[in-house]
């Protein structure tokens, strides 16, 4: 299940492949943009609770990196589905 996505917008094509690498450079970019903010929002005493949201949120995504890996590594197939021998493809 290698295909890759595909967005026609006007005469130009977004093509996306390997999926979960995207969806894990996507989430690390969030990470560093939810810590910015927070950091930001220390600096006022009246925006700390708001920033320490930020950081909360920034750790969580922190820990949905190794399901990342791990929902790219692991994948549940139906039995019988006539799906065999697959490798380390993207799903």
């Amino acid at each position: 299940m290698s295909n890759p996505l595909t967005f026609t917008i006007g005469r130009e094509e977004l093509v996306i492949r390997q999926r979960w690498e995207v969806v894990s450079i996507c989430n690390d970019i969030l990470v560093a943009v939810w810590f910015i903010i927070g950091s930001i929002l220390f600096f006022s005493e009246s925006t700390t609770t708001a920033g320490t949201r930020m950081f909360l949120i920034g750790s969580i995504e922190l820990m949905l990196r190794p399901v990342i890996r791990l929902s790219r590594r692991v994948h549940l197939t139906r039995i019988g589905s006539g799906v065999t021998g697959q490798s380390s493809g993207d799903y």
